[in-house]
């Protein structure tokens, strides 16, 4: 033992040396092991020190208080929820019963003798420099203690009297304001004052105001009312000082019987058992968590990822360790011309990794803490939240340190016992000899590759488990990394009818198969990911292209305004024209039943509303009460009658009062739909409301009985209205709009209409100029209106695929790179003997380009074989699963929402082209115009 010991100590200080001695090699091992392990450290830090106790969790969420207390507005009748304080569910059953709502006793609820702060948030439009900003309000005494580590000040102070108000960093940025500017809200004529700046910690991204209570708030609820605005959705909660034990489960559970949730730091730090939880022993009740088999997913997931990076490495750094042992040849010959066997000869090599690799370890980890201590306010700003601390865990950085020893360890086994192999008459004079190829590693790989390509096949027609297909990919490609130094040999067989420079470096890299192979499976391992995640973008930005349901024909404009009874449409119409180009514009009106002001379907007093009557033939059985009875059989062949088939789009009204314009906007090109509009005929594009050629519209006088009515599930009462109607050629598309009823008509019937939007045509796209003027026009009118523009459909897998072609030349150059650096120096003897027999300076720089270029072809073009496996076995997966859940729609009678689906596989052939020849050719390039052509001539062997 303590021999074996002396033997190792040794060989870790020949290795330390050797690495001292040889700087450049060493450093560019170390970068290669240590930058994944900079990454994976920094990127645990972050999530550990992101991720929030329970006591900083209750910090930004109760401040300095014991508990919150909010009311869910279940009407205050007795409830359960979760220690949390979140699903608050009514006791009782309330299926033959309406469902509880409306306010619960607050104030009523709050312990005797507690002090309290009230809290109310709600928001509303603020005007800034740039125009209205919708902005959440914060309505409490932020001097108050108990409001202490809700908010954290960054400059100025918070309010303390009428006028006065804090804004967070993210309006200010947003709005253009600074403390000491002015603002008013829409709705209010006062001007208030900004005297603070502050942030919320959880919430780095939001635009809140902070003021007094009854600042905004109250006076905007009774300004919006007023004008028939929508109101601000103010809530208010109370925070909850007790002192002692705190807000105890018991007391949470007596609070609840009066309707009231509650938030409690005690609660939160010591939860009860579930056995003592009421919510979680009712039946309906079901625990939403991971399931085991998910985590054990991930994990594989997260593990297969992680093999496959460490494999990268391995393959990179591989090649530097047996270009390390070559030229450290001489000296481990003395070591086994000194009675040094080869266990001696094995254990430094393998010393070599593992000082590198733990020199990487301490690099590495040493720099992600630096980088993320330094990056911390970016990385906060990023994820919109503020670290809980610089939470550093030792026992996992320590795990990730051995990442790199184990990869360094793993990197310097075949130099290892490649060096042991040699004899030592050939170590001390500098020749090579001449080894055959394995025979077995080839029927390995070989057999590696099938065994792959069938579990991945297996995986993704047979089962529904990323896991599997991940893991048969993985196995195939470790499979053409064995059988890599058989195919290098292949590629050796065109080598003779190339020029002189290629064929020398093609010969040189068949020669030298063992600095070759490695790191052409390295090129291979980083483009096969590559082209894996390529081929997957491709292959689904196709499918999305093709699923994609264009609202409105390409480049078609259209707004739909439901506020006070079409107030502001006419303004914005007016907008639209003026600042974008149009050819043709459709203004559209709505039918209103009741008060002008009404939305659709509000229950208010004095609304009503209106439907289209489908006349009982044309009604769908799946949408009628005995639908539950019918078999999956029916439902499948139901899901395809044309009764039950719906629109692919929406729209705020079926039914719109507009003239022949629409259908221009609409690009309908049917000249007797055009002719019926102008005669005074309704025209009908679903053919469901047609019945004998007649529509039917019911007018509904009390939209709040309505409601009631149909959740009884009884007949509605109504005055119902017919008009003659033209039926549009089924081929005829109105993006969701069901009927058009011509004006003339909708007057001569006595329907009342108030303004609804408008559609336009346009020849080309608004640019972004045109954009803003229409925002600060419409921000003018203080409208809530969006106005949305066709541009079909704009995915961004085409920036996706460049930047993954882009990052894969970097990575084959560099990988290819390094090896032609290796070679170089494994080769320099080579060099010398081309300068003494003649040859031209000219010949080293392109001898050492198409080195480079020879390696990152190779690696390439398996590279590009081997990634299209795990993407064909991703896309066969999901297709298996989507066909899945359209069966299951299809037994539940839903098949008719959908098609069936379409999961198309696309190779793209521009991504590979780049790859098989701009990375080649740019890797020859840059390792040529980086090479001296010339070098001093010296004997081959050196003492």
């Amino acid at each position: 033992m303590n021999r074996s010991y002396h033997a190792w100590r040794a060989a870790v200080r020949i290795a330390r040396r050797d690495a001292w001695r040889y700087k450049g090699r060493s450093t560019l091992v170390l970068a290669m092991i240590a930058l994944p392990i900079l990454g994976v450290s920094a990127a645990d830090l972050t999530l550990r020190s992101a991720e929030l106790s329970t006591e900083q969790k209750m910090e930004r969420v109760l401040g300095a208080a014991d508990a919150r207390l909010e009311d869910p507005r279940l009407g205050g009748v007795p409830m359960h929820q979760a220690p949390d304080g979140r699903n608050p569910t009514p006791v009782g059953n309330f299926d033959e019963k309406p469902w509880p709502e409306g306010p619960g006793d607050l104030k009523g609820a709050i312990p005797a003798g507690a002090k309290t702060l009230k809290d109310t948030s709600g928001s509303a439009k603020l005007r800034t420099e740039h125009g209205l900003l919708s902005t959440d309000i914060h309505e409490l005494v932020a001097t108050d203690p108990l409001a202490d580590g809700l908010m954290t000040l960054n400059s100025g102070r918070f309010p303390d009297k009428a006028g006065e108000i804090a804004a967070t960093s993210h309006f200010l940025e947003s709005s253009g304001l600074d403390i000491g500017s002015t603002l008013t809200a829409r709705g209010l004529d006062t001007e208030f004052r900004i005297v603070g700046e502050y942030e919320l910690p959880n919430e780095l991204k939001t635009d809140e105001i902070t003021a007094l209570p009854g600042t905004f708030l109250a006076p905007l609820d009774k300004a919006l009312k007023a004008d028939d605005l929508p109101g601000t959705g103010a809530t208010s909660s109370y925070l909850v000082a007790l002192g002692g034990d705190g807000f105890t489960w018991n007391m949470v559970k007596k609070t609840n019987t009066r309707g009231i949730t509650v938030t409690s730091r005690a609660v939160s730090l010591n939860p009860p058992p579930d056995s003592e939880v009421p919510l979680y022993q009712q039946e309906e009740w079901s625990d939403y968590e991971e399931s085991n088999a998910s985590k054990a997913a991930a994990i594989a997931v997260v593990g297969t990822v992680v093999g496959l990076a460490m494999l990268e490495i391995c393959l990179l750094a591989g090649p530097a360790f047996a270009v390390g042992a070559r030229r450290s040849s001489r000296q481990l010959g003395l070591v086994g011309a000194n009675g040094g066997d080869r266990r001696h000869i094995r254990a430094i090599v393998l010393s070599g990794g593992l000082v590198i690799g733990a020199a990487a370890a301490v690099v590495g980890t040493a720099l992600g803490l630096l980088l993320t201590f330094a990056l911390r306010p970016v990385l906060e700003g990023y994820m919109g939240q503020r670290f809980g601390s610089f939470d550093i865990r030792p026992l996992e950085l320590l795990g990730i340190g051995l990442l790199a020893v184990v990869t360094g360890l793993l990197a310097a086994i075949v130099p290892a016992i490649t060096s042991s192999r040699q004899t030592v008459l050939a170590a001390l004079t500098g020749r090579r000899g001449v080894r055959r190829s394995s025979r077995v590693l080839p029927i390995v790989g070989l057999s590696a590759t099938g065994l792959g390509i069938a579990i991945t096949l297996y995986g993704a027609t047979s089962t529904d488990s990323v896991v599997v297909v991940a893991g048969g990919s993985a196995l195939a490609e470790l499979g053409i990394v064995a059988l890599t130094p058989a195919l290098v040999g292949l590629f050796g067989k065109i080598g003779g009818r190339l020029p002189l420079s290629p064929r020398l470096a093609l010969r040189d890299a068949v020669r030298n198969r063992g600095r070759t192979a490695p790191a052409v499976a390295a090129v291979l391992a980083a483009v096969a990911g590559t082209v894996a995640v390529a081929t997957y973008a491709a292959s689904d930005e196709v499918q999305q292209r093709a699923a994609y349901q264009a609202q409105l024909p390409a480049g078609a404009i259209t707004f739909q305004n439901m506020e006070a009874g079409g107030r502001d449409v006419p303004a914005i119409r007016n907008a639209v024209q003026k600042n974008y180009s149009i050819d043709v514009r459709a203004d559209v009106d709505r039918i209103v039943v009741g008060k002008p002001s009404c939305e659709a379907y509000s229950t208010e007093k004095g609304c009503g509303r209106h439907e289209l009557v489908v006349p009982k033939a044309n009604v769908c059985a799946l949408h009628t009460d005995d639908s539950d009875k019918l078999s999956p059989a029916q439902r499948r062949k139901l899901s395809q009658d044309w009764r039950c088939k719906e629109s692919e789009h929406y729209s705020e009204q079926e039914v719109v009062v507009a003239n022949e314009k629409l259908l221009s906007a609409l690009a309908v090109n049917d000249p007797a739909s055009v002719s019926a509009l102008k005669s005074g005929k309704a025209v009908a594009f679903d053919h469901r409301n047609v019945d004998k050629g007649k529509i039917g519209i019911k007018l509904i006088t009390d939209s709040a009985k309505a409601e009631q009515l149909i959740e009884q599930r009884k007949e509605v009462p109504g005055k119902v209205a017919s008009f003659p109607v033209h039926q549009a050629a089924k081929s005829a598309e109105s993006y969701g709009i069901k009927v058009v009823l011509p004006p003339s008509t909708a007057k001569t019937a006595g329907l009342a209409t108030v303004p609804f939007g408008a559609y336009f045509s346009s020849d080309k796209l608004p640019n972004s100029t045109q954009q803003q003027k229409l925002n600060a026009a419409l921000d003018q009118l203080g409208t809530d209106s969006a106005v949305y523009v066709e541009k079909g459909y704009t995915g961004d897998n085409s920036i996706i695929l460049l930047s993954l072609t882009i990052f894969a030349g970097l990575v084959t150059i560099g990988a290819a790179g390094i090896a032609t650096g290796l070679a170089q120096t494994d080769a320099e003897p080579d060099l010398k003997t081309l300068a003494a027999v003649g040859a031209p300076p000219r010949v080293r720089k392109t001898l050492s380009g198409f080195q480079c270029g020879v390696v990152a072809a190779m690696g390439v073009i398996l590279g590009s074989a081997a990634g299209v496996l795990p993407a064909i076995g991703l896309r066969l997966t999901e297709e298996r699963q989507e066909l899945k859940w359209y069966e299951e729609a299809m037994d539940q009678g839903y098949g008719y929402l959908s098609d069936a689906p379409n999961v198309p596989i696309v190779i793209p052939w521009a991504t590979l082209a780049a790859l098989l020849i701009l990375v080649p050719v740019g890797a020859a390039l840059l390792a040529a115009l980086v090479t001296r052509s010339r070098t001093a001539v010296s004997r081959r062997a050196e003492a």
